[in-house]
């Protein structure tokens, strides 16, 4: 079977001048094929549609908790991180009486505690960092644990420190909320950020620690009274 060529181009035969042959061939060609290259052609787009992407969603963030520490490995920019009932204040000396450091060292009332009493007039943070090339805000957000385990939504108890340059030590005070702690257990979620920016942001958290009030403590417990 062969076509007009004028057809087949799509031109009037008078308008047709020496690519006629080059038309005429792939006409050629077309019917040569014959359905088989029509389907194929159908086909190969149907192999193009685009393949549906899966939905994917993230899982929560969740940061690492700071109450176990390894000895000697830092966290964050913390070499060392305590929960305490208070803070004491020393001095190192260039090894002469009198001679003392501009830099105070901290050391913690009873580190590690995580039972306190109703009436415990501030539970603290004391820790260590590297030597700071630049002035830094370390903060503190205290929320309310509830029974079924979930973390309440809004922080009863916040504090922040800026911390200068160089400086090696510091502490967070987190002030009971009323008259007394209500018993329970807590969640403290830590921030480290640069001076001026919102400290109580998810970026900037680093940590969480946990400790809980009653007033059921172990007899070998401290009293709160001396904590500073």
């Amino acid at each position: 079977m062969e076509l007009p060529i004028s057809a087949a181009c799509g031109q009037p035969a008078t308008t047709m001048n020496g690519r006629w042959v080059i038309c005429r061939l792939i006409v050629m060609l077309c019917v040569a094929a014959g359905p088989g290259f029509f389907a194929a052609v159908v086909e190969g787009r149907d192999l193009m549609v685009p393949k549906e992407q899966a939905i994917t969603e993230f899982e929560p963030t969740e940061t690492p908790s700071m109450d176990v520490q390894e000895k000697g490995v830092p966290q964050s920019l913390f070499t060392w991180i305590k929960m305490a009932r208070g803070y004491e204040v020393e001095w190192d000396t260039f090894g002469r009486k009198g001679w003392y450091t501009q830099d105070p060292r901290l050391k913690p009332i009873a580190p590690g505690t995580t039972l306190f009493s109703p009436d415990t007039p501030a539970v603290y943070i004391v820790f260590e960092v590297a030597p700071l090339e630049d002035p830094a805000q370390f903060a503190a957000q205290v929320f309310p644990i509830g029974a079924d385990g979930k973390t309440g939504a809004r922080a009863i108890v916040t504090d922040s420190l800026e911390v200068p340059g160089h400086e090696r030590y510091g502490f967070l005070e987190l002030k009971k909320p009323s008259e007394q702690w209500p018993q329970g257990k807590y969640l403290v979620k830590i921030y480290i950020t640069s001076l001026g920016q919102q400290p109580f942001h998810a970026v900037n958290q680093v940590g969480t620690m946990r400790f809980a009030v009653t007033d059921q403590l172990p007899a070998s417990a401290p009293s709160d009274s001396t904590a500073r």
